[in-house]
This record gives structure tokens, sequence and C-alpha cells, in this order.
């Protein structure tokens, strides 16, 4: 199985996990997984406020993935004027946001520099120089 292949098998079980899936079945229509996370996004709304979040966010990438994450949910990402490109901010209940979505965040985000890491040294490696390690301190 090759690195992104198996980089897209995690994703699927990280999405699945935090959808509540129970049988195998489940986890592979991703469809109802998102559901289920709308769902339970829904009735936080109805029983919480939803109230504003910012989001600093380190790197370019990141925030790719965190804006998209908020989309495949049905929030709507934004920044102010004036603030950094690396903010987010986004309204939604205090309980979906450290329940779910920064959870999941956090798991896809780690999934992914994994796979940049290792995809990373390996090109490195076979067309750069074999020896792709840090240079030592002195």
């Amino acid at each position: 199985m090759t690195l992104e292949r198996e980089l897209r098998e995690k994703l699927r079980r990280i999405e699945a996990l935090y959808a509540g899936a129970t049988t195998e079945g489940e986890r592979m229509a991703a469809k109802a997984a998102i559901d289920r996370i709308r769902s339970r996004l829904e009735q936080a709304g109805r029983v919480e406020r939803p109230a504003e979040f910012k989001f600093t966010l380190a790197d370019e990438w990141s925030r790719k993935l965190f804006v998209a994450l908020c989309r495949r949910y049905g929030l709507s990402p934004y920044r102010y004027r004036r603030q950094r490109y690396t903010t987010v901010m986004v309204r939604a209940p205090k309980s979906f946001i450290e329940t779910t979505l920064w959870p999941e965040f956090r798991e896809i985000q780690e999934a992914l520099e994994q796979y940049l890491q290792e995809a990373t040294d390996r090109i490195i490696r076979e067309e750069v120089y074999k020896d792709a390690h840090e240079a030592p301190e002195r």
C-alpha cells in the first residue's frame, strides 16, 4: 500500500471515530458519518448558544485543513480585516468545538504531517542525497 493510500485510509478511520461509527459498514459510509456529525452540531446548537472562537494556526497547510473541516460540517470560517492570514474565526457551540472539531482536526493534522515528513525524507534520500538526517550540533 502506498503512503498516500495509507494516509487516506487513516483519515477515513479518524472521521469514522468522530462520527461515532459502530460497524465496518458505517465506517465506509462517509456521507452517513458526516451527516451524524452535522446532526450532533445541530443538537449542540439547540442546547447551547454558538460562540465565536479564534484559532491561530501555525502554517498555511493547517489553516487550509481547518477551514475545509469547518466547511465540511456546515460552519462558515472567516477572519476579520487586519487579522493575520493564519487566524481563523468560527461560530459554533463550544461542546462541538471541544469534542469533535478540534480533536478531529488535530488527529488529521498529525497524520498529514507524518505523511509529509515521510514523503520529504524519501524524496531527499532518493533524489538529492541518501543521508537525510539533521545536521549534528557542535
